[in-house]
């Protein structure tokens, strides 16, 4: 995990916990439902976050007996955990409140929801800027779906999404205030609520659907799984390589195996050298490679 990436999540649940607990202050004293569903949301949000920082550190655990490749897709548990959160906490009662709201709709004065509204906007900004910067790292002149697709690192742009989708509460959240004072119509309050239920219920869906990926086994990207075949093919003692299979434990811990069939000539002792001499080669050219198993098919 980048230093970047680990300092977004820190950027973001500094700024979630102080806009929490402002959205609250203002939801009380205003009585906005929208307002109320923008401070679920933070809190959610800030949980969340710890929640990442968790995996992080439980992923960094070394293999032992009953984990032989180490404790490294823990990450993706907790990314899964944190989209099943957004999901039922954030826009589950975000949903339920503005459909509470619907049935005992009433009006109050919005002023302090606007000065909430604009300095939730400000942390939220940074937040995603630092969110942003260290899923720029990532691109590398890819779009972004196709970044979140091939990455394998879903601290990144989990912190993003939950980033963009606190902005857009943000605003339907200003927008559902300032209708329902504009039209004296206090349904409206309510209406925005469960917007902000709906965008964060497809945002956690998305988030579910890689973090699933990840979790069952996702295998490395074409161009890498290309050079590992290109670099074992150029080797002296290698007649053709057959199958290659691949499987991230993490973003930087990757399971490979080679099936090779070698040269007919080559004696026991010869391939045990070749072996040898490709797992490093393989391993120079790409690090996060930390298992490698290659099967001689002919030895004959």
């Amino acid at each position: 995990m980048t230093s970047e990436s680990k300092f977004a999540i820190f950027a973001a649940i500094v700024g979630n916990l102080a806009i929490a607990a402002t959205k609250m202050i203002a939801a009380i004293l205003s009585g906005s439902s929208a307002m109320l569903s923008e401070a679920i949301h933070s809190l959610v949000d800030t949980g969340n976050g710890g929640l990442l920082l968790l995996g992080v550190r439980r992923s960094q655990k070394g293999a032992d007996a009953q984990h032989p490749f180490g404790h490294g897709k823990e990450l993706y548990f907790w990314s899964l955990i944190v989209a099943t959160l957004i999901f039922a906490l954030g826009g589950g009662m975000s949903v339920y409140e503005g459909v509470t709201h619907l049935s005992h709709a009433q009006l109050s004065d919005p002023s302090w929801n606007y000065v909430v509204l604009g300095v939730a906007f400000v942390f939220e900004s940074t937040s995603s800027y630092f969110a942003f910067k260290a899923f720029r790292r990532e691109m590398k002149g890819q779009g972004v779906i196709k970044t979140i697709r091939a990455s394998k690192d879903p601290t990144t742009f989990t912190v993003l999404f939950e980033d963009t989708a606190a902005l857009l509460g943000l605003v339907v959240a200003f927008l559902g205030i300032f209708f329902a004072h504009r039209f004296n119509n206090p349904y409206l309050d309510g209406v925005a609520s469960i917007v902000i239920g709906a965008i964060l219920a497809l945002v956690a869906a998305f988030l579910a659907y890689e973090s699933k990926g990840l979790l069952i086994g996702e295998a490395v990207d074409p161009e890498t799984l290309a050079s590992i075949r290109s670099i074992a093919a150029a080797d002296d003692a290698v007649e053709k390589v057959r199958k290659s299979l691949t499987m991230h434990f993490g973003p930087n811990d990757v399971l490979l195996t080679l099936d090779i069939q070698f040269k007919k000539e080559l004696s026991a002792e010869e391939i045990t050298t070749a072996v040898n001499r490709l797992e490093a080669k393989i391993r120079d050219r790409h690090p996060e490679i930390h298992h490698i198993f290659i099967e001689a098919k002919s030895l004959s």
